[in-house]
This record gives C-alpha cells, structure tokens and sequence, in this order.
C-alpha cells in the first residue's frame, strides 16, 4: 500500500505520520525532546536533538514499512531563531517562541509607538516571541555572536540544510518572523535594516509547495519527492475541514492558537491577529497563546508531582462542575501572547478555599486555558458566522476538554477522524504540490454539543477572569 509520510516539528516532539491518500493513519513514530530554561525567561532548545529526532523517526518508518513512502512533507512550529556559522554549524541553542528574553526590547518598541508600523507590514505584533525582537536582542546584548553568525535561521531550516545543503524557508515559516512583508512575500528591507542584518544572512523564501528529492542522508529516499511545507498552524487547519467559509480552528498542543483561513492579507486595527501567508492568496488570520497543555503538564509535573498519566489526571476534573465551584486560574505561566501581549504575565489561583481539592485546580487551568482561547477569538467571530469550531491538538484526545471549549463559546466542536492534523495537513499539501488529489474533506469523528447551563456559569466566571487579569497586571 502506498504512503504518505508527514513530519510535524513540534515544540516537545517531533511525529513522523505516514497516512494513506484518503487520510488514514498507518503508522506513526515520534521522539520527543526537552525545552531548556537555563535562566528565568529563556526557552530554548538543542537543534542537534530536534534534528536526531527528526531522523530516528524517519528510518524507524521506513523500517515499519521496508519501502519508501510516495511523499515526504514538513510541518514546523514558527517563531524559532538560530545562528548558525559558514559550515551550518550551530553557534547558539534555538531560541523558541516561549522565549521572553527580548521583552524589554519590545516593550520599548511599543512605547515609541511604533508598534503598528511593523504590523502593519508584517502581520505580525510587537512580541519578544518574534524573531524579529530576538534579532534586536542578539545584536544588543551579544554582539560578538550576532557578528560572527553566518546565517540566522529556525529548526525547519537547519534540517533542510542538513539534507540538502541549502538554506530555504517556506513562506508561512517566513510570514511569523516578523521580518517578512505580507503584500510582498519576500523579506522587507527596512525592517531588516532595522534588524541590522542583511538579506543574504537568512534562508531564502520559497513557496509551502517548494520540492526536492534524494536526501544524501537518507539513500532509502533516493528519488522520493520532499516537500518543504508550511507552519504547524497553516498545516493544522490545512489537515481539517477548516477550508469551508468562516470556519473557525481551535488548536491546543503545547501552546494554543484560533485560527481562520482568509482570502489576501488582513491587518486588524486594534492589532488583535496575526496574518501569516500560506500560499497563493490564502493567509492564515488568527491569535496564537503561549499556554495551552503546557500548562497542564506543569501542573502535573511539578505542582502536584502527580503520579497519574496525563489522560488519567486530566480525567480528575470531571466530578467537577463547570467554573470549578468559584476557583479561577489565570494560566500565564510562560507569560503571555494573545490576548493580552504581555511577556510580564503570570499564573494566578483566585478564589482559594478549604472545599477546593486536586481536582478542582484541574478543572480550573483548563477553563482557564479556553478562556485565554475565547479571548483570542473574539476578533475572528465578531463579524463573521461561525457555524462550528474544528478542533486539533492533543488536546482533542480529552472529551472533557473539548465539551468545556464548546461550552465557553456555545458553539459545536467537532473533532476529525484524523488527530494528528498538522502532519497529515504537511502530507495533503504534499499531494497538491505534486499534482496529487488529496481529499478535500476531513470526516468529522465526534461533535460536542454546547450545554446553555454550562454556558451561563462560564459567561460569568469569564467576565470575573478578564477583571481579575485586567486588577493585577501592574502587579505583574
């Protein structure tokens, strides 16, 4: 049987996916790494880790299968930075999208109110997430490396270099840097003037559907067409049924993201989205958290240092009723994108009494998650219908979850036979880059209908969430 192989580089895990042409998951391998905070506020990574994960998960699939597969296409977080020298070898540690260090550096950038002349441009705000702000920090506070660095680049790039020899970045990578133009698709010269670097110092822009074939580090590939691909987002709303008029995805990995596919750019007044390219005239509007499962996990990890597996812990929410019986949690343990832009913010448990239990802090830093999410998605559905919310991430493997995210904004969420939908997104995009029919729809496996009770108890605890935030951010 033929397969497709799509690889999803995500922020703790890289999965290599192989599916079949309707969309069928045939096997699957992953590896998962760690994130590094060797000082408060940085979040970074080892590329060489990423970049071994990425290989043992390739050969392992073609070990399962003992032949190739048709395909193979990318899918990438966004927002990473790297520098790395003339031979391609890493000089620093990937700085990721959690990293806060260029937080000053923004803020200083919004207090000179110049903040909407770079979004304006870019699609992208003013955010110490941003490449574009890691750059600044870089060539203020490191100067020595920022000279001696022969390219700047993210994970996707440096494993493309390592298969291929060259630096490419596909414009959906691109459009999250803060760097790149959205009415040009090409890298903006004031912008990068500002940066202090020139354009010959980053990858070159080329379309998601960009192709290249007979990686020399793989010889069982020889021949077999690999496709760039785009971003873990566009790929995520790529791999549901997403591509309908105003339908909306709600994505929760380790962070969390709304999404909604638009004809052209679009550049919010208030400066509420971001406007990522994905290819053609198709862009990608939405608002991306840094806290999604991740909090969880450090919820369980390391506040509780529960002994329970994820789905198991997760689980223990559910004899809870909806607003967790008054307990609010402000989930900005990593600081904060969408919706409130704030690198200073941080994790908050209001409302505290002795009849509050395990269970019931749970229940609440899930809520509080899809509040975060209700927030950022309140720019994308106030003027549009939104009929359903299509769901991705691993957080559509919790039922309970997924019903809170469709109470909060009493709308259906419906979840696709296919789950893992950035890396079968990667694989469809490959299809249509190689003149393949991929399915035009995702079947939708389970639909969670809103609860009005439920509803009501969430419209109230989240005006208290939004005041709470809005009493204590100077505190921050």
């Amino acid at each position: 049987m033929d397969y497709f192989l799509g690889i999803d580089i995500g922020t703790t895990a890289v999965k290599a996916v192989a599916f079949s042409a309707n969309g069928k998951l045939l096997g699957e391998q992953s590896r998962s790494y760690l994130m590094l905070h060797p000082e408060p506020d940085r979040s970074e990574q080892d590329p060489e880790e990423i970049l071994q994960a990425v290989f043992t998960c390739v050969e392992n699939i073609l070990q399962v299968f003992g032949y190739p597969p048709k395909l193979v296409s990318f899918s990438a977080a966004m927002h990473s930075l790297m520098a790395v020298d003339e031979k391609g070898i890493p000089i620093s540690k990937c700085i990721i999208w959690a990293d806060n260090r260029a937080a000053a550096i923004a803020a200083r950038i919004r207090k000179e109110q110049r903040e909407k002349t770079f979004y304006q441009k870019t699609g992208v705000r003013i955010h110490a997430m941003s490449p574009f702000c890691k750059l600044l920090w870089l060539r203020e506070n490191d100067p020595a490396l920022f000279q001696h660095a022969f390219k700047f680049i993210g994970i996707k790039e440096y494993i493309f270099f390592k298969l291929f020899g060259i630096y490419v970045v596909d414009s959906s990578i691109a459009a999250a840097t803060g760097l790149m133009n959205m009415a040009t698709i090409r890298w903006d010269a004031e912008i990068l003037e500002e940066a202090g670097i020139r354009q010959s110092r980053l990858s070159r822009i080329v379309s998601v559907r960009e192709a290249f074939s007979s990686p020399a580090l793989f010889p069982s590939l020889k021949n077999v067409p690999v496709v760039i691909g785009g971003s873990d987002g566009a790929m995520a709303n790529l791999g549901t049924s997403s591509q309908k008029s105003n339908a909306l995805v709600v994505s929760i990995g380790t962070s969390s993201a709304v999404r909604i596919i638009v004809k052209g750019p679009e550049a919010d007044p208030l400066m509420r989205n971001f406007c990522y390219h994905i290819r053609d005239d198709q862009f990608l509007l939405g608002a991306a958290g840094n806290n999604g499962a991740i909090v969880l996990q450090w919820l369980r990890e390391d506040f509780f240092m529960a002994p329970e597996k994820m789905p198991d812990f997760l689980s223990l929410a559910a004899g809870v009723h909806a607003g967790s019986d008054g307990l609010i949690f402000l989930p900005y343990v990593l600081g904060e994108r969408a919706p409130v832009w704030n690198a200073a913010a941080r994790g908050v448990l209001f409302g505290l009494s002795v009849n509050h239990t395990r269970s019931h802090t749970i229940r609440a830093a899930m809520e509080g998650v899809i509040y975060c999410v209700f927030a950022m998605a309140a720019a994308l559905t106030e003027k549009r219908d939104i009929p359903m919310i299509h769901v991705t991430g691993g957080f559509a493997q919790s039922d309970l979850w997924v019903q809170i995210l469709s109470d909060v904004f009493n709308l259906p969420a419906g979840v696709s036979e296919t789950v893992e939908n950035a890396a079968w997104g990667a694989a469809k995009l490959g299809m249509e880059a190689l003149k393949m029919d991929p399915p035009a729809e995702e079947k939708i496996l389970r639909t969670f209908t809103p609860s009005p009770e439920r509803h009501g108890v969430y419209q109230q605890q989240f005006k208290k969430f939004e005041r709470l935030y809005s009493e204590l951010k100077s505190e921050f």
